[in-house]
């Protein structure tokens, strides 16, 4: 790398991370969600703003290709691992046995029918016009599915932490119905992402190594090395915890490397994934969820490693992730009208009713039901996390990228706005102290404080 290419680089992330964190700070101020503002950060430094006004020196600092655009890249990477990370981390145990019922009936409807509906919308448009470089209709039916019924859990648990309703009970199964259907849909979409890897021509990993070449093979290898690679994960780590139980029966102690021995742990998850065909992203996931799962339900205070963590990754990766996605959008070349209006529509529409319906099926209130449906639209950081990914994949193209990416800001912004309507008219009474998936006292920090600044 030359010293110009270094300049650009370092230059460039100066000012991602700078344009990320103001507007995001802009956003939290007026009680929106940051993420928002951070991809907004990065679409002043693209091709829709800086681009148009001076495009020379947008080409210069952010180039399309070489050693510069490479360490950018490398960098978005490392915020895109960590990111799914902290994501799984948070979803501690939030479930409750009285809630069982309602939360798995309107987790079914919630994921099945909108995920349903988004493979049959395929089949009924012309796919010529938001089909990616890899040309494969079976990766892009599984992406658009997964974007139909997507649910955000850190955009909504901060909507729900700024409005002081995290401790309710609808808090507690909003959030249970998202991890739950978060878990299915990441398998999905790791399955697609394998699919298309596989058949690049510098394709590598085992199921290169196996001879598996046909579409049909690939998409059964990569559903179940997708399902083995969680399986053995949580086998690996409920070992791991007996085998640490029966050496220290006191508790293991911390030492001051556990913040470095769990980048190693996700890099390696991660490096593993790329050799199984399985996306590396769905690996950190899946760290991060056992990692949540080790710490309870205890919230991680100041000086904890998982804490320590969530601070590095928030501060730096996060927003450069996420203004790296603004950077890509062009409003002016890659943006359909009709496309993006049709699709938040068919979503929003899809995912609301079908969890309208799950909700009172499972005998809950008009109110409430129409609460959930509004909430559990909300798509936020996997949304963006899913178009970013299958864009880079070649699965999607710039439109559909587009699409995808304004699609998650819209419904995000739809839920904060409802639910703050839905508090000012007294929807969602406490269930008392100590309740709540967070289980924190007023003065811990808040559940989505770090990654929420940026998911």
């Amino acid at each position: 790398m030359s010293q110009v290419d270094l300049f650009r680089v370092l230059a460039a992330l100066a000012l991602l991370l700078t344009a990320a964190h103001l507007v995001g700070r802009l956003f939290a101020r007026y009680r929106q969600p940051p993420v928002i503002g951070e991809i907004l950060g990065g679409l002043l430094l693209g091709p829709t703003v800086l681009g148009r006004l001076l495009p020379d020196v947008q080409g210069w600092l952010f180039p399309d290709d070489g050693p510069a655009a490479s360490a950018l890249a490398l960098v978005h990477l490392l915020g895109m691992l960590l990111l799914m990370f902290v994501a799984g981390m948070e979803m501690r145990t939030v479930f409750s046995r009285e809630d069982g019922r309602p939360v798995l009936v309107i987790a079914l409807a919630g994921m099945v029918v909108p995920f349903a509906l988004g493979l049959l919308a395929v089949r009924l448009v012309d796919t010529d016009r938001v089909i990616g470089p890899a040309g494969d209709v079976t990766a892009l039916t599984l992406v658009v599915a997964c974007a139909i019924a997507v649910t955000s859990i850190p955009v909504i648990s901060r909507i729900m932490l700024d409005l002081g309703i995290i401790r309710t009970r609808f808090a507690r199964m909003v959030l249970s119905v998202a991890v739950l259907e978060d878990i299915v849909l990441n398998v999905i979409l790791s399955v697609a992402l394998g699919m298309v890897a596989g058949s690049h021509p510098g394709a590598f990993g085992l199921s290169q190594s196996l001879g598996v070449t046909s579409a049909n093979g690939s998409a059964l290898y990569h559903s179940v090395a997708s399902v083995a690679f969680f399986a053995l994960a949580v086998l690996a780590a409920v070992a791991l915890r007996r085998l640490r139980g029966a050496a220290s029966p006191g508790g293991a102690a911390r030492t001051p490397g556990t913040v470095a021995v769990r980048m190693a742990v996700i890099l390696a998850v991660a490096a593993s994934c790329v050799f199984l065909g399985v996306a590396p992203m769905f690996g950190a996931f899946v760290v991060g969820l056992l990692s949540g799962a080790a710490a309870g339900a205890r919230r991680a205070g100041p000086g904890e490693p998982l804490a320590h963590l969530r601070a590095f990754a928030s501060g730096f990766f996060i927003p450069v992730y996420f203004a790296v996605v603004g950077l890509k959008l062009d409003l002016f070349r890659s943006f359909d009208l009709w496309l993006t209006a049709g699709f938040v529509l068919v979503a929003c529409l899809a995912k609301a009713t079908s969890v309208y319906a799950g909700a009172r099926l499972a005998r809950q209130p008009k109110a409430e039901s129409l609460d959930l449906a509004v909430a559990l639209n909300a798509r936020g950081g996997p949304g963006i996390v899913l178009a970013t990914v299958s864009f880079d994949a070649g699965i999607v193209n710039a439109p559909m990228f587009t699409t995808l990416v304004l699609t998650a800001i819209v419904t995000s912004q739809i839920a904060g706005w409802w639910l703050e309507r839905a508090v000012s008219r007294g929807a969602f009474p406490p269930d008392g102290p100590g309740d709540g998936p967070a289980r924190e006292s007023p003065q811990a920090p808040r559940p989505e404080g770090h990654l929420t600044n940026s998911a």
